[in-house]
């Protein structure tokens, strides 16, 4: 029972904390983006089938093109970790009492003296591995994040290609009733996004822990700005162009 009470506190939802910060920034520029290729079609006066088409085409290259981002950018963190980490263990081999000192030093400052302060630095230094450990939280202040660069990269994307999908599902099913009107799917696509974007606000107050309706006005917001820039630039290319 207690195991099952861990793992339920390990998620929400569906999705483990640890990658909810992924969906999260995956989600909202997905949203904010292909919304944004909807405005902009929309200013530009484009068909419902040239908005699909570009609809999909930024879901495919930007979510890709952002999931690959997030691979290499976890890989080097982990890379650099690894790195230090491999250093770490070479100096307490090889500068035994210089990295001893050090421990006594970082210690020392947090208020250990005398002979609780020696009986700390040897028992520290008695294992390797917690020396290590202790040296890279301690001085580099660096630990070492349990996400995998594939993870991290596939949440991105797939949430980038889910909430990025919602505001061409108006256009899309538009395809079954050629009766409805841009400015008609505009709204609905405009709602869908809304809500979309509601949701992910509210997990992205659970991940930044900040208020929930704050969380949310941050990201309709932002989410607004951008379609509002698309739908003034497709509005303008359209009278110069078309």
């Amino acid at each position: 029972m207690q195991h099952l009470e861990k793992q339920a506190d390990d998620k929400i939802l569906f999705f483990k904390k640890e990658y909810i910060s992924e969906f999260v920034y995956g989600g909202v520029d997905g949203a904010i983006t292909t919304f944004a290729v909807v405005a902009g079609a929309e200013g530009a006066s484009l068909g419902t089938s040239v908005v699909i088409i570009l609809g999909m085409a930024n879901l495919i290259a930007d979510g890709f093109s952002m999931s690959v981002g997030n691979f290499f950018s976890t890989k080097a963190t982990r890379d650099n970790f690894d790195r230090h980490k491999t250093r770490e263990y070479w100096e307490v081999e090889h500068s035994v009492e210089m990295e001893k000192q050090e421990i006594r030093e970082i210690y020392a400052a947090k208020g250990f003296k005398g002979e609780l302060l020696d009986q700390v630095v040897k028992v520290i230094t008695s294992d390797k591995d917690v020396w290590v450990d202790t040296m890279m939280k301690e001085e580099l202040e660096m630990t070492k994040d349990g996400k995998t660069p594939v993870k991290t990269a596939s949440v991105t994307f797939l949430s980038f290609i889910l909430v990025g999908s919602i505001p061409l599902l108006a256009y899309i099913f538009a395809g079954l009733d050629s009766g409805m009107d841009s400015t008609e799917l505009f709204l609905y696509s405009s709602v869908l996004t809304g809500i979309a974007l509601t949701i992910v606000g509210v997990l992205k107050s659970i991940v930044t822990e900040r208020n929930v309706l704050a969380g949310i006005a941050e990201t309709l917001l932002l989410g607004g700005l951008a379609a509002s820039l698309a739908y003034f630039v497709g509005d303008v290319l359209e009278s110069v162009f078309m």
